[in-house]
């Protein structure tokens, strides 16, 4: 059985580069020696921002986190009131965890006075924390009143067994794999190892479209979670980054109805809605002090992930032959299943 104290080693040790916001990750050669014989095992391939990415149920890890898999899925205990905020990096988490955070939190912590609301003194992944790297600590932060609220970037096939078999509630979010690669290929050059150079846009869209980007191949998440979301409709609500910028008023209402706590007539009427909308949007955020200043506990800057949180921004980047083949590959993958991106 793994180390269970490794998280807190690892949030511990991490410290941020001279020359960039990048966290000092553990290095392969610290990572406890079950993890390291288990790494040893798998197919690897060099990384975008670390020396490897390993396979492991047919998805990509970085050591570091790869090592928070087995943990996860070995100590993390879902409880049937549980919610799960679900994605592949880069597709709108954050937000979705603003959002979560705010409707399910919306009596205890008032948006009618914002300036003491815990997203003006928090970043989102603060409020929300992911199972696979800290949730199993034994913490009190760790444990809140029901419905806890999680996240995770867990293909469905690694997520632990009790979050697949009980009655906690999956929300997954997904977006245009266009924008998804040209959000992330930006995120890593930020995180990369002080040593390495950053990854070409070319390197890493050949990565990108063979699948071997962190938590990829991206459609095979993204379709995993699909599927499940249509044979079990009242456990996975899918979303798409895509529709919920197009119309937020209608997925803030769809969500706070899947959470279990659908918006009173009074609230819907007196602009609840709408002002969480406000309180939790990229503009708002993204201008706050905590987000633009401070770091996370890994050390990374919050200001990593205010980006630009846009539609379209694939089209500054990518060449007409990049579209083309991710175009190709998004209808191939998803051939049959109904699902549009």
């Amino acid at each position: 059985m793994l180390n269970i104290s490794f998280w807190y080693y690892l949030l511990g040790s991490m410290s941020i580069s001279q020359s960039s916001a990048a966290p000092k990750y553990l290095q392969e050669d610290e990572i406890v020696p079950e993890c390291k014989d288990l790494l040893s095992t798998l197919p690897k391939e060099k990384g975008w921002a670390e020396p490897h990415l390993y396979k492991y149920q047919g998805f990509w890890y970085p050591a570091w986190q790869f090592q928070g898999v087995l943990e996860c899925q070995q100590h993390f205990q879902a409880q049937d009131t549980d919610i799960l905020l679900v994605s592949a990096p880069k597709c709108g988490t954050t937000w979705l965890k603003a959002l979560a955070f705010t409707i399910i939190n919306r009596n205890s912590h008032s948006i009618d006075d914002p300036g003491k609301h815990p997203l003006f003194y928090n970043n989102p992944h603060d409020l929300v924390h992911q199972i696979e790297l800290e949730s199993h600590i034994d913490n009190p932060i760790f444990n809140p009143s029901s419905p806890r609220l999680f996240a995770t970037h867990l293909p469905y096939i690694s997520l632990p067994k009790c979050a697949k078999n009980s009655e906690c509630k999956l929300v997954y979010i997904c977006r245009n794999p266009k924008d998804t690669f040209i959000s992330l290929w930006h995120f890593m050059n930020e995180l990369r190892l002080n040593h390495l150079a950053s990854i070409s846009l070319e390197v890493a869209f050949d990565k990108f479209c063979r699948g071997v980007s962190i938590f990829g191949p991206f459609w095979d998440h993204v379709s995993d979670y699909w599927e499940e979301s249509r044979k079990r409709p009242n456990k996975v609500l899918f979303l798409k980054y895509e529709d919920m910028k197009e119309d937020p008023n209608l997925h803030v209402k769809r969500l706070a109805e899947f959470f279990g706590v659908p918006f009173s007539i009074e609230e819907a009427t007196s602009g609840v809605v709408d002002g969480i909308i406000k309180l939790c949007s990229f503009e708002n955020l993204s201008k706050l002090k905590v987000n633009k200043d401070g770091k996370l506990p890994s050390g990374v800057e919050n200001k990593t992930f205010f980006r630009r949180g846009g539609v379209g921004d694939w089209k500054n980047y990518l060449w007409p032959v990049m579209v083309e083949r991710l175009d190709y590959l998004t209808e191939e993958k998803f051939q049959g299943s109904g699902l549009h991106l």
